[in-house]
């Protein structure tokens, strides 16, 4: 790490802690499971090396589709609309299907997809998402069924999460303390 962005992160959460809590949540998942095909549905950008890793862990018969929101931009604050930018490519109707987010927030991304995907009569949908934070909920009935870590009320970056596209990369996740220029 460059000596200036040294002084934009501090590192929030290692990478080995965040690999043991995604085998953690994928060991709760194939309790809650067993035997069963579960449907991860990733929401694009940032859950997708959350994702991609949990995928991995989890020892059951697997599926896997993506939709896609917008609801930050290039603030770090939350427009409070949530435009879809990209449905299901198949039908979830009787799967059990689990919404993975990278962060759980004001809710209003969550709730907007919970109930849009429950019109669609999946089996079960539940939420996995790595990280929450609670401080910040608009819409508290919003809760993650699979959880990573309870966050501050800070910025963060890294593992997925980004700030205008920068930062994604990192494998810890990061408070970003100043906004680059």
């Amino acid at each position: 790490m460059t000596a200036r962005r040294r002084k934009e992160l501090k590192v929030l959460i290692r990478q080995a802690a965040i690999q043991r809590a995604v085998r953690r949540i994928a060991r709760q998942i194939e309790r809650d499971f067993r035997g069963q095909r579960v449907h991860l549905i990733g929401v694009l950008k940032g859950a997708c090396i959350f994702l991609s890793d949990l995928i991995r862990e989890i020892h059951l018969d697997v599926s896997l589709d993506f939709m896609a929101v917008a609801s930050y931009g290039k603030d770090q604050q939350s427009s409070g609309q949530v435009r879809l930018l990209k449905d299901l490519d198949t039908s979830i109707e009787g799967l059990n299907v689990i919404l993975v987010e990278d962060i759980l927030d004001t809710g209003l991304t969550l709730n907007y997809l919970f109930r849009i995907l429950e019109q669609r009569k999946p089996r079960t949908l539940r939420i996995a998402a790595l990280l929450d934070k609670p401080s910040r909920r608009i819409i508290p009935q919003v809760q993650a069924h699979y959880l990573g870590f309870k966050i501050p009320n800070e910025f963060v970056v890294g593992y997925g999460l980004d700030y205008a596209e920068r930062y994604r990369n990192l494998r810890d996740v990061c408070v970003l303390a100043q906004p680059p220029e």
